[in-house]
């Protein structure tokens, strides 16, 4: 059974059903409450009713048998434990890869304290470059050819390739 989400602000509401199933001992009798609860309240005559407005939507489904559905609910069960699993998996990934970080981190902070405790100036002076100044590779600025003086500028034969050749 499929179920809705709950209306929130009652002290009981329990579950809202969306869809459902039903199955009869014989065809004729399936055929007949079909045909004649499609479509009908499900209330009854009191507006107070929870159901006054909701209507029933049954359909006869032929060549359809209870294991379909009970398949259709198995696969849809293993399809969201699968989806569970990776999820899962995943967040281990995510953990492992942290708790190695901050391993890697421990190992390094412990070798710096050693090299300190040696007393080497040299050795705590790069240390200290190593922690606060980051080279970042920049590629050299193009000259531009309007502004700059010395700039190359395009050949007026290749610009004549570019627009055509005037005649």
């Amino acid at each position: 059974l499929g179920s809705g989400k709950a209306k929130s602000g009652r002290a009981k509401a329990g579950k809202s059903f969306t869809e459902g199933w039903v199955e009869f001992e014989g065809k004729k009798t399936a055929k007949r409450v079909a045909r004649t609860l499609n479509g009908e309240s499900m209330g009854g005559a009191k507006r107070r009713s929870k159901y006054y407005y909701d209507l029933w939507n049954m359909k006869y489904l032929p060549g359809f048998k209870w294991e379909h559905l009970t398949e259709d609910i198995a696969y849809k069960r293993r399809i969201r434990d699968q989806k569970l699993a990776a999820e899962v998996s995943a967040a281990k990934k995510d953990r492992d890869f942290y708790l190695s970080k901050v391993e890697q981190a421990r190992i390094i902070t412990e070798m710096e304290k050693r090299k300190v405790d040696t007393g080497n100036e040299e050795l705590i002076r790069s240390i200290a470059q190593k922690r606060t100044s980051r080279e970042f590779p920049q590629a050299k600025a193009q000259p531009d050819p309007v502004t700059d003086r010395g700039a190359p500028r395009m050949s007026k034969s290749f610009l004549a390739l570019i627009g055509g050749k005037k005649k």
